[in-house]
């Protein structure tokens, strides 16, 4: 019977990369993790991904793996509205201390 564990990934050709290994997944062999990045073999946990995250295993072989989702860019516009908010905000600061400044100074 062959060995259903991951194979050193392509990326590296190690065998299992140092890391910590996650709780126990109740001993049913072929489980993903919780969070998808490892994969219990039946006697241990085995990295789901490669280390450059270009390959995943999918239980009997490292296939491409799939783009994660886009994030959304909604939070960006709001970024970029505060900046320019906060620097119109310091002009007007700076441009009434001038004025304060200068006034009694008169012409």
């Amino acid at each position: 019977m062959a060995d259903a564990s991951p194979p050193g990934s392509p990326a590296t050709g190690s065998s299992e990369p140092a890391a910590p290994t996650p709780g126990p997944a109740g001993g049913l062999a072929g489980r993903y993790s919780p969070d998808g990045f490892w994969w219990w073999d039946g006697s241990s946990w085995k990295p789901a991904y490669s280390e450059d995250r270009l390959w995943h295993w999918n239980g009997q072989t490292w296939v491409p793996a799939q783009a994660a989702p886009a994030r959304s860019q909604g939070g960006s516009g709001l970024m970029i509205a505060l900046i320019v908010g906060a620097f119109v905000l310091v002009l007007v600061v700076v441009a009434v201390i001038v004025v304060i400044v200068l006034k009694p100074l008169g012409p």
